[in-house]
């Protein structure tokens, strides 16, 4: 299970503030092709590391903006981490590059095992996708997917958007339902954060823009459920919807603990019970790329309350012998867990205050 961090992008998000840095049409060859140079060495170096996530064959590559790079470079990653055909091989992309890119450049995705594509509509609103400062607008999303549908793409993931204060219900119920037309085969919606370092943290900070209200932000959640619900999807992780069968294998796995590592600057690994992360940027000449910035080693009572954290992001919930039986008790008198079988869940018209019931439970 490897997760591999690219940190390009051609411009940056108004609500981000993940490590990137701005790819530049002059000089991406140069910096794609050290990119790569330096994931291969960290590859090597970490080789026994990766082998022993390899009961969940998945590999998962996220940014920044991975559709930036040109195939060769990702055929030269993904044979130097070897495993393929992978079970599930996620490559998140803009929708812009796929249409700038064309058909050639899934086909060639595809060769290199690609078989599962996620791409950051967000929204398909004009004025919405322009305020996040998104490259893309609605017509190159509607013809990105048609692309990548048309190009035989065995599995589609949308990442929608919601909860912006200027986001209506209506403008948001128009997106929702020219994506599920789409049928993609699988959905995820985040509520909008604001990040400290992002552009919108310093526009919230200079009084610029006021967060939704929270009951908008529910309101939203609640037609997301109901929308897609309709449609057939199952709704299996707080923020995330999959036609049955399709749910993300790699994901699901953060959820249960799996160990993972992560390649890459500021990419994070889990061996079972050290987390740990790189740091930015490889040390120079060093020719073993990123090094490990930190480590945490957490305690058996907190790796018991990261495991209800997690667990109950998931339809499928934890076992009750995680918790203490009063607090239970309390929490399914109130209707805010369900029980099952031995096991306990957040109901779905609970999960959006799901923080809350966390809280009491831990």
């Amino acid at each position: 299970m490897v997760y591999l961090h690219v940190p390009f992008c051609r411009s940056f998000c108004s609500y981000c503030d993940f490590y990137s840095e701005i790819a530049c049409r002059d000089r991406d060859r140069q910096s794609f092709e050290a990119f790569a140079e330096a994931v291969c060495a960290e590859t090597s170096r970490r080789r026994d590391a990766i082998e022993t996530t390899r009961d969940l064959n998945t590999l998962y590559i996220g940014g920044g903006t991975p559709s930036v790079l040109p195939p060769s470079c990702l055929e030269r990653i993904v044979t130097a981490i070897g495993g393929a055909p992978f079970t599930e091989f996620t490559l998140e992309v803009n929708p812009e590059d796929i249409v700038e890119k064309g058909p050639a450049y899934v086909r060639a995705l595809l060769a290199t095992g690609v078989n599962r594509i996620s791409m950051g509509v967000q929204s398909l609103d004009d004025g919405i996708l322009r305020w996040m400062n998104r490259r893309h607008d609605a017509a190159h999303a509607r013809e990105a997917f048609r692309i990548l549908r048309g190009e035989g793409v065995p599995n589609l993931s949308v990442d929608l958007i919601f909860g912006l204060s200027q986001l209506s219900e209506a403008v948001f119920a128009d997106t929702l339902e020219q994506v599920l037309n789409w049928r993609p085969e699988h959905v995820s919606a985040y509520q909008l954060s604001i990040e400290e370092g992002s552009a919108l943290g310093r526009l919230v900070r200079e009084g610029r823009y006021t967060e939704a209200p929270q009951e908008q932000c529910a309101a939203q959640y609640a037609l997301l459920c109901k929308r897609l619900q309709a449609a057939g999807y199952v709704h299996y992780e707080i923020s995330n919807w999959a036609l049955p069968g399709r749910e993300a294998l790699h994901n699901s796995a953060y959820w249960t603990r799996h160990p993972y590592v992560g390649l890459g600057p500021a990419a994070h690994s889990f061996d079972g019970a050290v987390r740990s992360w790189n740091g930015p940027l490889p040390p120079e000449g060093s020719g073993s790329g990123w090094d490990t910035e930190g480590r945490e080693k957490l305690s058996a009572e907190e790796a018991r309350e990261e495991r209800i954290m997690l667990g109950l992001r998931t339809a499928r919930g934890i076992p009750e012998t995680l918790c203490d039986p009063q607090r239970v008790a309390s929490l399914l008198a109130s209707g805010s867990l369900l029980r099952t079988g031995g096991r306990l869940r957040i109901p779905e018209d609970r999960w959006f205050v799901s923080d809350d019931i966390l809280a009491d439970l831990v």
